[in-house]
């Protein structure tokens, strides 16, 4: 007999969260000799407070580790801090705190908030990215990377925040020149910047993308490749005419290198420059790079109007030897090839329309079945025959590219190449609230780095937060002021910090063995658990973080420190959680916190209403109707665990009632297996367990046999969704120890094979009627025994049957006149 409609949540989440506390239900142990599982979800930034976004990303992967564990693994699932970072400062700056203090504030009400949730995290592992057990690794890595030549510094046009007052990675810049973190106009400013060569790397990030097809999502996959931006071609080397220098120009066109009729040059080229001034020209130069600047703010379209001017030299084309005029374009940019281009107006738009404006011939050196370029308002790009060419007359284009590339390679004016559109990682930032950059300014050395035996370089303690675009630690002057590592002379302290990026490029490894002080981590410990299993997290990383921590683990590699070739085996991008139509976010204020759920309707409910609302690759709106629906479902399970220890059955229902019991019963365990193990569908799976639920309620002998079985298996198929409720429901059937240690159910592959299957009869497309058959059966008997059927013989008689289509299984489409 029922006395109540809804169990204290209150009182069995409190309960079980001190179980698993009190067990260490969740430590991983490398010594352990069952399977081993890594599954990681990307670790959250301590911005004040959890909502509802991050609770999906969470649950998404606690849901994976706990059913992993229970399929008899050694599961590895820890948590930490990416703790560095803007909003730190920002708010030091604005509240007068200390950054480390609003940030150990805000840790550990965020890290009080995922306990509440009942992640099943090995705690023991956690860690911040602000410890100085962890950013001195940052610079041990940093000097193992500048030893390798990996790191440099240079002068450069940087993209510059003005509201952050900081340097951004182009990665850090939205195709629409926007920073990534405040959607502020980005600008442009030549500063001195440290660099990693990520460039270097290029092809190996590319290769490998086949040891993750199949287990990264494609669009990821697709956006990294447009990134990276790989291009066959040619380095076209120029010299120019009665000057000492050279041009070297990159064009994926070398077929086309007879019809190069200008030379253009970004507005930034340092020729440019000198060229312009010679003429009296810099003030007309800097108006192209203020409308570079303009074009890229207001999005303006590569069809925009093209401007330039002659810069009064001559380049000589290495094979023909023809001069060639040199302009300057506000259509070539400094950041992508050499800053310089060969134009060919003939077959590249841009070309076209440049000399168009500027009455620069057009040499058409193609051959098109199309009419011939001049008599166009548009350049022919397609590929078609050489002409124009000299030797290379009748060559298609396709050959044409190579043979002129060998050609170029052989006369020394050249070679075949390849670039990428990726950059460097431009690492240098001018915040105090990040890891310090562990290299020394001697006026007799040069640039040296800190020895290792002198890190970590600690962050100042007697530093102003002014946010006005310098380093705060360029103010300390026990900080600046140190000693020449190698001559004993004075020296100065490098003042920037490491981009946040570096934090989180290698934490996953740090999380195999955390405690570690003579290394990052011990190599052995880390190839126990390396690559992670399952990595879960937003897709707006894909150009970012995903791509920073792949390179980073191949620089690992190289160091000797890990043997696997990717970080990440399997990744899963869930999609954003959206309340009125916006991704949640803290600066829209549009957040939904978990607080007032889990204080209202537990943890449970919060967990299963955002596991339950949207696949989770999919965008999912907040429902607040959506969340008492969990909440009703949930209580309805708990209803019928009690039901079923208060029933007094102990015989069985009939045979067919009992046989479709145990069918659906094995029928969710094979779903839910599928959808938690292989396509991670978590939705589809509760789904599943709904479905048992409404039968188990329709059953005529609770009590028996086959609903103990059925009963069992819904408490452990919800086991990762509800893991308090289901412990305690666990508890209550009188089953030995936690539920979340129990062995996962198997299908038997027996009650998977249907005795009939439901066949329905359409007419011209609409249902009329439906009969019973076994599975398998063949379309000429589907078909006979359709149009036998008594209802479906009234329906068509005296009509004229046009075509009978058989979907096996399924159905009878029956077209009539």
């Amino acid at each position: 007999m029922e006395t109540k409609n809804t169990y204290e949540f209150q009182d069995v989440e409190k309960k079980w969260q001190g179980e698993w506390s009190r067990r260490k239900s969740f430590a991983a142990k490398e010594d352990d000799p069952r399977p081993k599982y890594y599954c990681l979800e990307m670790f959250p930034y301590p911005s004040g407070h959890l909502h509802m976004g991050h609770v999906r990303n969470y649950t998404l992967g606690d849901v994976v580790a706990r059913y992993h564990r229970m399929l008899g693994q050694n599961v590895l699932h820890p948590i930490g801090w990416d703790a560095f970072g803007l909003p730190a400062e920002n708010a030091a700056i604005k509240n007068n705190v200390h950054p480390e203090k609003w940030t150990r504030q805000n840790i550990a009400v965020m890290r009080d908030q995922l306990k509440a949730l009942g992640i099943a995290y090995d705690w023991d592992r956690e860690f911040a990215t602000c410890d100085i057990d962890y950013y001195r690794w940052n610079q041990w890595f940093f000097i193992q990377f500048f030893k390798k030549g990996w790191v440099y510094k240079k002068k450069a046009l940087v993209n510059w925040c003005p509201v952050d007052q900081t340097v951004l990675a182009n990665e850090q810049v939205s195709a629409d020149g926007r920073c990534w973190r405040c959607d502020s106009l980005v600008e442009q400013k030549e500063l001195e910047q440290w660099f990693i060569k990520i460039t270097d790397f290029a092809e190996a990030l590319l290769k490998d993308h086949e040891l993750l097809k199949g287990k990264w999502p494609d669009e990821v996959i697709t956006m990294q490749q447009h990134w990276i931006g790989k291009s066959d071609g040619a380095e076209v080397i120029f010299s120019v005419k009665d000057r000492p220098d050279t041009l070297t120009v990159f064009t994926t066109r070398p077929d086309t290198l007879f019809g190069a009729t200008f030379m253009a040059l970004a507005p930034g080229h340092p020729l440019a420059k000198e060229l312009a001034a010679k003429l009296g020209k810099t003030k007309d130069l800097e108006t192209l790079v203020g409308i570079q600047r303009a074009r890229k703010r207001e999005r303006a379209a590569e069809s925009a109007d093209k401007n330039g001017f002659f810069l009064g030299a001559y380049a000589i084309n290495p094979i023909n030897q023809q001069p060639v005029p040199i302009w300057v374009a506000d259509y070539v940019l400094m950041d992508y090839g050499t800053g310089a281009i060969m134009a060919v107006p003939a077959h590249d738009q841009r070309d076209f329309e440049f000399a168009t404006k500027y009455s620069i011939p057009v040499i058409e050196v193609i051959g098109n079945p199309q009419t011939p370029v001049a008599r166009f308002d548009k350049a022919v790009e397609a590929d078609g025959t050489m002409m124009n060419s000299g030797e290379f007359n009748g060559t298609p284009s396709s050959d044409g590219r190579r043979k002129v590339g060998e050609w170029l390679k052989a006369h020394h004016v050249g070679r075949p190449t390849v670039t990428y559109k990726l950059r460097d990682w431009l690492v240098s930032r001018q915040r105090y609230w990040g890891t310090p950059i562990p290299m020394i300014r001697c006026a007799t050395c040069g640039i040296v780095p800190v020895p290792e035996k002198d890190l970590p370089v600690l962050l100042p303690t007697d530093v102003a937060f002014t946010g006005k675009g310098e380093s705060p630690l360029a103010l300390s002057s026990s900080f600046v002021n140190t000693t020449c590592p190698t001559c004993g002379g004075p020296a100065r302290r490098e003042t920037d910090t490491m981009d946040t990026f570096v934090d989180s490029s290698w934490y996953y490894s740090r999380y195999t063995d955390p405690h570690q002080t003579a290394a990052p981590f011990d190599s052995a410990k880390a190839n126990v658990w390396l690559p992670v299993n399952q990595y879960i997290g937003g897709i707006e990383h894909a150009t970012m973080h995903l791509i920073y921590s792949r390179f980073w683990h191949k620089a690992m590699k190289i160091l000797g420190l890990v043997q696997s070739e990717e970080p990440f085996e399997r990744l899963l991008a869930q999609g954003m959680v959206t309340l009125g139509g916006s991704a949640m976010s803290k600066s829209r204020g549009n957040v939904v916190d978990p607080k007032s759920i889990i204080e209202t309707f537990g943890a449970d409910t919060a967990r299963m209403f955002i596991l339950f609302a949207s696949p989770p690759e999919k965008q999912l709106e907040w429902s607040d109707s959506g969340v008492e629906g969990s909440w009703r479902f949930l209580n309805r399970v708990w209803r019928l665990v009690i039901n079923f220890k208060a029933a007094k059955n102990t015989g069985t229902a009939a045979e067919a009632a009992e046989k479709s019991l145990r069918r659906k019963t094995h029928w969710a365990i094979d779903k839910v297996t599928r959808d938690y193990g292989v396509e991670i569908q978590i939705n589809t799976a509760i789904a599943a367990v709904m479905e048992l639920v409404n039968e188990l309620y329709l059953y005529p002998a609770l009590g028996d046999n086959a609903s103990k079985e059925a009963v069992r298996a819904v408490v452990q198929l919800l086991s990762p969704v509800a893991p308090h409720l289901m412990e305690d429901l666990w508890e209550t059937l009188g089953e030995q120890g936690l539920c979340s240690e129990s062995t996962w159910p198997k299908a038997d592959p027996r009650w998977l094979v249907a005795d009939s299957v439901e066949i329905v009869i359409q007419i011209n497309g609409k249902l009329r009627s439906h009969f019973q058959m076994s599975p398998g059966t063949g379309k000429d008997v589907l078909e006979r025994e359709a149009l036998k059927n008594p209802k479906i013989q009234s329906l068509i008689t005296g009509k004229s049957v046009v075509k009978v289509i058989v979907v096996p299984d399924k159905l009878v489409n029956i077209v009539i006149k």
